[in-house]
């Protein structure tokens, strides 16, 4: 089942009639879900349970529940699962965000849950395609430009495969996507620089950390500007930066934890000596007086972003910030052990 934000509780079960009633608090006892009766007031929990839930189930007309959700309706990156299910629980349709939102799964779950059937109408499914926004959830890639994306799966629904490049080694892959060596040729490319793909959808791996130095008191906007410089001049694509990295003197330094806050980024720290046991930096005397290490940025990037790794983007030295970048070796295996650790 798809996770949807921390910030939202996942099931909520609406219903209209009494016999939808019986279902769905029946229904709400077996998912673990929250019940709401909704006669006379259906926008209005609806309008609330959009908000703080990430999968609705609604026992009512699918017409209603289309009339209702129209209104709120933003893209499947956004909007909740929603499954609609008729008062009998004969079926359970996945209405809205099959797949990323984890309506699909919902549906077989509502299914075996009232002896019904799951009904799905997403093409991949059908099909027996590989879904691929799932896929590139899977192994943590972001799709640059969203349209392109989306006719990159159009294309895979249409002609039953898509050949793929990578910087990277590839894990294994589904039948229907096929490796090229050529990435002009390919319909998906995965790379963390940005450059054009001549008719393909770019993705981008979590494959950069970015090495941090700064002075005390720099704000999150100077170190947010440093970061996209750095980037814009490497031609690096920022949704590839998997975490960024620094000393641990800046364990408190507020510019940097806001920062990191406000893109949703980890911050690895590292103590003077493990900074200096990094080889191959050049020494700066005026970091060493202050900090006791040779370096921060460099050294730091490279310990984050692991054995094997390489330094993309030598140090840049900004307005009260430095700049490195490190290339993970081998991002899309990182995503592997991580998610099996998990």
């Amino acid at each position: 089942m798809a996770e949807r934000s921390g910030e939202k509780r996942r099931f909520a079960v609406l219903a209209l009639s009494r016999g939808g009633c019986v279902l769905g608090q029946r229904l709400a006892a077996s998912l673990d879900a929250d019940f709401f009766a909704c006669k006379g007031r259906l926008t209005e929990v609806v309008n609330r349970v959009w908000r703080e839930y990430g999968e609705i189930v609604c026992i009512m007309a699918t017409g209603i529940v289309v009339r209702t959700i129209a209104p709120l309706l933003q893209d499947k990156y956004r909007d909740p699962a929603i499954v609609v299910c008729d008062e009998s629980g004969r079926f359970a349709v996945s209405l809205l965000s099959g797949h990323l939102g984890g309506a699909n799964d919902l549906a077989h779950l509502v299914a075996a849950a009232t002896g019904g059937q799951a009904v799905l109408t997403t093409a991949s499914d059908v099909l027996g395609r590989t879904p691929l926004d799932l896929w590139c959830r899977d192994w943590d890639l972001t799709p640059s430009d969203k349209a392109a994306f989306t006719k990159a799966m159009g294309r895979l629904v249409d002609h039953g495969s898509l050949t793929l490049w990578s910087r990277y080694l590839l894990p294994d892959l589904p039948p229907d996507l096929h490796p090229v060596a050529e990435r002009a040729a390919a319909d998906l490319v995965i790379d963390s620089r940005i450059e054009g793909a001549a008719r393909g959808a770019l993705l981008h791996p979590q494959a950069l950390v970015v090495g941090i130095g700064c002075n005390r008191g720099t704000s999150a906007s100077a170190i947010a500007g440093a970061v996209e410089k750095t980037c814009l001049q490497h031609h690096l694509a920022p949704q590839a930066i998997a975490r960024l990295a620094s000393i641990d003197l800046k364990q408190d330094e507020a510019g940097l934890l806001d920062f990191a806050r406000q893109q949703n980024w980890t911050i690895d720290f590292y103590s003077k000596d493990q900074l200096n046991q990094v080889e191959g930096i050049i020494a700066s005397a005026a970091v060493q007086r202050a900090t006791g290490a040779k370096g921060v940025a460099e050294p730091a990037a490279l310990l984050s972003a692991g054995p094997g790794s390489t330094l993309l983007v030598a140090k840049m030295k900004w307005t009260d910030v430095t700049t490195a970048v490190a290339e993970i070796a081998d991002p899309l295996a990182i995503t592997t052990l991580g998610r099996t650790a998990q």
